[in-house]
């Protein structure tokens, strides 16, 4: 059994996934991988998410100390903008991964769509 935060797992994958799985978590991590980007930032990089989702996760991800939410008050209007924590750069070879092997699915689907072309059209 795995305790992150108050919550039991039980195994490890299911805390790595408790933590980051979901449809948007990942994705908005990857965005955030090598830069700070602001709320509408995030959102132009991610049009189909809902702001009401977009806001939940970004908040779950802030409470378990992967991204840091830092806003500017001085003067309006009011600035947000997210990063990676030193916790949540310790993500980035898994993200990378999760996006390198997207990439080659597309590439590999592409090759055995013209292999399966060429070999119907024998």
């Amino acid at each position: 059994m795995y305790k992150f935060k108050g919550k039991q797992y039980p195994c490890c994958a299911s805390l790595t996934m408790g933590i980051i799985g979901g449809k948007w978590k990942t994705v908005i991590l990857y965005h955030l991988l090598d830069r700070t980007l602001r709320y509408n930032e995030l959102r132009k990089e991610m049009p189909t998410v809902t702001e009401r989702t977009l806001s939940l996760q970004l908040k779950h991800l802030e409470e378990d100390g992967i991204i840091r939410r830092k806003v500017y008050t001085s003067k309006p209007p009011l600035k947000v903008e997210y990063s990676l924590t030193d916790f949540g750069k310790t993500l980035i070879p898994l993200i990378q991964s999760i996006a390198d092997w997207g990439v080659a699915v597309v590439e590999n689907k592409e090759n055995r769509s013209q292999v399966k072309t060429k070999t119907y059209q024998i």
